[in-house]
C-alpha cells in the first residue's frame, strides 16, 4: 500500500470519528461527571468498538448487510433500543444531586474496566461504521494488501476515535466547564439524554 492510501485512510475516519455521535457525546458527559481519566478508558473502549467494527468489515460484514439488509436494520434497531435506555437512564436520574466522591453509575461499571466496556457496547450499537469501513476498505485497500497494512489501518482507527474522544475528555472535564455543570445539572442531563435519544431514533430511522 502507498502512504496516500494510508493518509487518505486516516483523514476519511478522522473526519467520520470528529462528527457528534452517541460516542462523543457520552464522553463529554462522562468527563463533565466524573473526571478526565474516566472519560480516557471510555475513551480507549469507544476506540476498540471501533476497531471490531473495523475487523467486522474486513471479515465481510459488510457485504452481508448489502446481501441482507433485514440483518442490518435489526442490529440497528438493537442498537437504538440501548441507546435509548441509556437516554432514559440520563434523564430519569437529571434532577439527583450528583455525588463527586462516588460515581453515579451502576455497580458493574464503576470499575475503570466497566467504562471500557460501556464505551465498546456504545460503539457496537451503531453497526453503520461495519458498513462505512467497508466503504473504506474497498476503496483504498487493495486486495492482495499485507497483514501490516491492516494492523496499520486498525491502529489508524483506534487512534483516531480514541485520541478524538480523550481531547473531548479533555475539554469537558475543565474545572470551569465542571463548575458550569453543576450549577445546570438538571438542565444539562436532560439535554444530553435528548440528544441521546434523538440520535438512537435517527439510528432507528436512517
Amino acid at each position: 500500500m502507498s502512504l496516500a492510501a494510508f493518509v487518505a485512510i486516516y483523514f476519511v475516519h478522522l473526519a467520520a470519528a470528529i462528527s457528534p455521535g452517541p460516542a462523543v457525546l457520552l464522553a463529554a458527559r462522562t468527563s463533565l461527571r466524573e473526571g478526565m481519566a474516566r472519560g480516557v478508558w471510555l475513551s480507549v473502549g469507544i476506540g476498540l468498538g471501533a476497531c471490531i467494527w473495523a475487523v467486522a468489515a474486513l471479515f465481510g460484514l459488510a457485504v452481508l448487510f448489502k446481501i441482507a439488509p433485514a440483518l442490518l436494520t435489526g442490529l440497528k434497531f438493537v442498537g437504538a433500543a440501548y441507546l435509548i435506555y441509556l437516554a432514559f437512564k440520563m434523564w430519569r436520574h437529571a434532577p439527583e444531586p450528583l455525588d463527586t466522591e462516588i460515581p453515579a453509575l451502576p455497580k458493574g461499571q464503576r470499575s475503570n474496566l466497566g467504562m471500557v466496556w460501556l464505551g465498546i457496547l456504545t460503539q457496537l450499537a451503531n453497526p453503520k461504521p461495519a458498513v462505512f469501513f467497508g466503504t473504506i476498505f474497498l476503496t483504498f485497500v487493495p486486495p492482495a494488501a499485507p497483514l501490516w497494512a491492516y494492523a496499520a489501518i486498525l491502529g489508524i482507527i483506534f487512534f483516531n476515535d480514541a485520541g478524538w474522544n480523550v481531547i473531548v475528555s479533555r475539554i469537558f472535564s475543565l474545572e470551569r466547564t465542571r463548575r458550569g455543570y453543576l450549577n445546570l445539572k438538571t438542565v444539562i442531563d436532560r439535554i444530553f439524554g435528548g440528544l441521546l435519544a434523538t440520535l438512537g431514533l435517527k439510528l432507528a430511522l436512517t
